[in-house]
């Protein structure tokens, strides 16, 4: 499996196609693991990360395993194809940015990974396209399982999974739904809906997780308590909260159809003409002018454009994708231009 291969699909985090997927963009299931036998990350010194990194290798490769996974060494990638990983959500940024030796584990649809050496030895993570919590669960629970009985994980009766971070403590589950929410945004709503979370003890997040803001308006929700509940609790609670935030998604979407359709059509139709007639385009204007268009595909406001290649959009035009695709290192400027340029050409004759 090589870099290049992933550049022909589009990834499983921004297919479209599950359920929900007008507003529900991904559902991502994580498990914190460490190994008995090793000291947690934050003490672990350059050798034994080393350690780490050659005993978990042949068991991530484990044809026996549920699914087959290729390894590849962070260390050996150029930062380029590191960032690229972070921008199909399959490494975070503190990952790709690290030190010492570290991998991470991929499946060939890329809705499975293992960070190796990442905050905790292990990050064991599955994403499906649209909500489908349970089946994430389900998916990554045999993985775990399966690597449990070669690697010994660091537990504790009284504390279950131990973690680096206390926060993780107990499952070491983090759950998290990506969500597209532009009518609350246009309707000045998302305070309360962060606030309602807040109070629930969920996390929101920006589109690349931990540290970063909405962009295109998109917001990932995860839980914060890992400690004292089993892992179909946390996944039940979950359940309960994301077709709230729908509802009230979809009420403000229709109220602006019916309130004030002029504004809604000239901001998508406004977002379709820039898109698709600028000369240079900077990476944050673009997911911004995309979410706009994404939202009057899905309300039949514009017709014509397939939501796939809409969502396409999002990821390609990512600085790392953009660069791979051009096969040469571009300046931001240089960036911009090729960016405007490659948007053009996909709506061409649409």
């Amino acid at each position: 499996m090589k870099i290049d291969e992933l550049l022909s699909q589009p990834g499983e985090w921004l297919k479209g196609t599950g359920p929900e997927g007008d507003v529900v963009i991904s559902s991502r299931v994580r498990l914190a693991r460490n190994l008995r036998r090793f000291p947690f990350m934050t003490v672990a010194t350059p050798a034994v990360k080393s350690e780490i990194a050659r005993f978990v290798k042949p068991k991530l490769s484990d044809p026996r395993l549920p699914r087959k996974l290729a390894y590849w060494s962070l260390e050996d990638l150029p930062a380029l194809d590191r960032t690229l990983l972070v921008e199909r959500h399959l490494i975070s940024r503190e990952h790709a940015q690290g030190e010492g030796d570290r991998g991470v584990a991929l499946g060939a649809d890329e809705s499975i990974s293992v960070m190796v050496n990442e905050e905790d030895h292990l990050r064991l993570q599955v994403i499906r396209s649209g909500l489908q919590l349970d089946e994430a669960y389900e998916e990554i629970d045999r993985m775990d399982s399966a690597l449990e009985g070669s690697l010994n994980f660091a537990f504790a009766a009284r504390f279950g999974y131990l973690t680096s971070c206390p926060t993780n403590a107990g499952t070491g589950l983090r759950i998290s739904v990506m969500l597209h929410l532009p009518a609350a945004v246009l309707a000045k709503q998302m305070d309360k809906i962060l606030q309602s979370l807040q109070r629930l003890n969920y996390t929101v997040r920006g589109l690349y997780g931990e540290g970063t803001s909405p962009l295109g308006d998109f917001y990932q929700i995860s839980n914060q308590v890992t400690l004292g509940k089993a892992e179909r609790d946390i996944i039940a609670e979950m359940k309960k909260v994301v077709p709230e935030i729908l509802k009230f998604e979809r009420f403000h979407r229709h109220k602006l159809l019916e309130d004030d359709p002029r504004r809604l059509e000239d901001r998508v139709w406004r977002a379709y003409a820039i898109l698709k007639n600028a000369r240079r385009i900077a990476s944050e204007e673009s997911t911004d002018l995309l979410s706009a268009l994404r939202l009057g595909v899905n309300l039949n406001v514009i017709t014509g454009i397939p939501a796939k290649l809409v969502n396409e959009l999002f990821i390609y035009t990512q600085p790392a994708h953009l660069q791979r695709i051009e096969r040469k290192t571009l300046d931001p400027d240089e960036r911009d231009v090729v960016r405007a340029e490659f948007i053009r050409r996909r709506l061409e004759g649409l």
